[in-house]
């Protein structure tokens, strides 16, 4: 009888394992690429992502580079190291403005990257951390002065 209660305990302790390990990869394959990774111009430049997969891009605005049409947008972002094209077809954010830093949720497409969503400082002493990063990162990076 001692046996059986033996047998049974690794059964359960084995099938438990399956089963935890069975949840563990189906977590892992459903989520896939819905966590979206931050990319800094360079990093598109020197390792660049596959054409329509949605990303996130970020850095400066060009000083000079916005260009409005009606409700479509262009302007350069940059890094301190490369910089990107981009186009947007909507309203911007009121503090959207050139030299600011800024994040990009779209797709890239023949070097030209379509945003779907612009995010904008909040104030002035604010910039998105993955920006001042990687600004950071490229020595790129001038914190605010008192």
């Amino acid at each position: 009888m001692a046996g059986l209660k033996k047998k049974r305990r690794v059964q359960l302790i084995g099938l438990g394992f399956v089963c935890m390990t069975a949840a563990f990869c189906a977590i892992y394959f459903a989520v896939g690429d819905t966590f979206q990774y931050f990319y800094s111009p360079s990093n598109i430049v020197d390792k660049r992502p596959v054409d329509g997969k949605i990303i996130r891009i970020g850095g400066l605005v060009v000083e000079g580079s916005i260009f409005v049409d009606g409700t479509v947008t262009k302007f350069t972002v940059t890094d301190g190291r490369a910089t990107i094209p981009v186009t947007f077809t909507g309203i911007l954010p009121d503090l959207f403005a050139e030299g600011q830093g800024m994040i990009a949720t779209g797709t890239l497409a023949n070097g030209l990257f379509e945003a779907k969503e612009i995010l904008a400082k909040h104030d002035e002493e604010y910039m998105p951390k993955e920006v001042a990063d990687a600004l950071k990162e490229q020595g790129f990076y001038k914190p605010i002065e008192e």
